[in-house]
């Protein structure tokens, strides 16, 4: 290996490791301390739950871990929105998983709890996968009630997609493993069927402390709403376990029950591993993803040996397309395209720009895929749409609405994975989080704005010092300061944190994440008709 190639592999490498170690230190949740105190009251903790209940030979994709990633730390933070998710295999039926930590804060739902937890469930809506809820939570986290409790996508809105799911016919299942306080006392009950663990589990709307408070009345919490007042009086749970372990057990043995679903009948035939080597993946993109690079060597890593065959290979070359077999299945391929573009006045490295022929190739390449009923794959590396008199003159701005309008119209399955740059309206024709893909996943290289660090400050900047007498010293402090603040917000961390994003992801699981996520998607048979809205040609 040469000096540079190994330089570039360094690098996407330690920004990987980066991502590990912080990963590790978020697994603890609220601590080695909090995670004591789980033990002495006889519970495992969420992963040590989800762990037990999933099939160890099957893939389990993590969703949100960096959720609320660097907020909330005036209150001592919330580690994974305070909660563990994620799409895997029980008893063989994939499923999506939810599982309260209650090291972190006892559980309790921030809001950014709610939004992880509404994610979950618009995964299994939008896919029709059963959903386990392992529950222990002491509720809404009451300094922050007013930002967590009563808008349209706020903690009420969980209990909405409760009863939307049952009617769409999508298993739920509710093990009652700690406290469940409040309105969190409707998610067990809306559920198809409800389980609780004796002496830990207790379900109720007002805890004893309040219940005195309210009426004078003292009650302990196992004779409240313990396993055996909602088993042999009340009946709301359907079933009583002595331990934690028999009741997940009892869940594995729900699941093994299930009717076997119809599916959308994607297309998979036998995996080939890729033309390329795992290791390659990390030395494609060069150092601080400052030079173009050839994204078609970027698929030969993730897509089956010789099965990627390009669409229009000679037009829009800031876009390529194609279909391709990834880990069997058949999918469309749309990549932004790095090169060096050469004008009579000089050279140009072009990180990515959407052209007029561009986004009409990536356009009709999309309407071929919801004909066929092909899954899409985006793989974004995009600065933007080409800018200028020759661009606008040329009608730009009409050939990013059709793509704009085929991406959103789409109603196969969608795939988004942000390797680089994801800026401005390029974010949204390469279908960003506001387009309903599926899944969206961010490598430890991505940046996420609405333009360029450099550029965004320089406007900023400009805006700041309009009309005032400033040195160049001073300018060039405060173009410091605020390029700082800016790169902060571009970084996947701060992506995630907020679920713009699923997951920052290991460039080399981004093939077994395509997979995992079509897999998921394949059990919903009910599409929708491809239907265009009105767009100029």
């Amino acid at each position: 290996m040469n000096i540079e190639n190994e330089r570039d592999l360094n690098w996407m490498q330690t920004l990987t490791t980066e991502v590990t170690k912080k990963f590790e230190k978020i697994k603890l949740g609220g601590g080695e301390k909090s995670i004591k105190k789980q033990k002495e009251k006889n519970k495992l903790t969420a992963r040590e739950r989800i762990n037990y209940l999933i099939d160890k030979t099957r893939p389990f994709v993590e969703i949100g871990a960096f959720a609320g990633y660097d907020m909330y730390e005036e209150f001592g933070g919330c580690p994974a929105g305070g909660t563990v998710a994620g799409v895997g295999y029980i008893s063989g039926r994939q499923c999506v998983v939810v599982a309260n930590d209650q090291t972190v804060k006892a559980g309790a739902w921030f809001p950014i709890t709610g939004k992880k937890n509404l994610r979950m469930q618009e995964i299994a809506l939008e896919n029709k996968l059963p959903i386990i809820y392992l529950v222990d939570s002491a509720g809404v986290f009451l300094p922050l009630q007013d930002e967590i409790f009563p808008d349209k996508e706020h903690f009420g809105r969980i209990f909405r997609n409760n009863a939307k799911m049952s009617a769409e016919g999508i298993t739920q299942i509710a093990a009652v493993l700690g406290a469940c306080v409040a309105g969190g006392a409707y998610l067990p009950i809306m559920s198809d069927e409800t389980l609780m663990v004796e002496n830990n589990g207790s379900i109720f709307l007002a805890g004893p402390y309040l219940v005195k408070a309210a009426i004078g009345e003292d009650v302990n919490a196992e004779i409240l709403g313990g396993a055996e007042t909602h088993n042999a009086i009340s009946g709301i749970a359907d079933y009583k376990c002595k331990t934690e372990y028999e009741c997940l057990d009892k869940i594995k043995s729900i699941i093994s029950k299930l009717s076997i679903p119809a599916t959308a009948g994607f297309n998979k035939i036998d995996s080939i591993l890729p033309e390329k080597n795992d290791d390659d993946i990390y030395k494609i993109m060069q150092d601080y993803n400052a030079k173009p690079y050839d994204v078609v060597e970027l698929i030969k890593c993730i897509a089956d040996a010789n099965s990627f065959e390009q669409f229009k290979e000679e037009y829009g070359k800031t876009i390529v397309c194609g279909y391709a077999r990834i880990d069997g299945w058949a999918v469309g391929i749309v990549a932004n395209q790095r090169m060096i573009v050469k004008t009579k006045k000089k050279e140009m490295q072009m990180g990515g720009v959407i052209y007029n022929d561009s986004a009409d190739k990536a356009a009709r390449f999309i309407l071929n895929c919801n004909q066929k009923k092909i899954p899409l794959v985006f793989l974004q590396d995009v600065t933007g749409f080409m800018v200028g008199t020759r661009s606008e003159h040329s009608g730009i701005i009409k050939d990013g609405a059709k793509l704009v309008n085929a991406v959103a119209n789409s109603v196969v399955p969608k795939i988004t994975i942000i390797i680089g740059n994801s800026f401005g309206a390029g974010n949204y024709a390469m279908c960003g989080k506001a387009y309903d893909p599926r899944f969206i996943y961010a490598w430890p290289s991505a940046k996420i704005a609405v333009m360029g660090g450099e550029q965004a400050a320089k406007t900023l900047l400009q805006i700041q010092i309009s009309g005032k007498e400033v040195s160049e010293a001073q300018q060039k402090k405060l173009l410091n300061e605020i390029q700082s603040k800016y790169e902060k917000q571009t970084s996947p961390y701060y992506a995630a944190a907020r679920l713009w994003v699923d997951d920052i992801i290991d460039p080399a699981q981004t093939r077994l994440l395509i997979s995992e996520g079509i897999a998921a998607a394949n059990n919903n048979p009910d599409m929708n008709e491809f239907k265009l809205g009105v767009f100029q040609v």
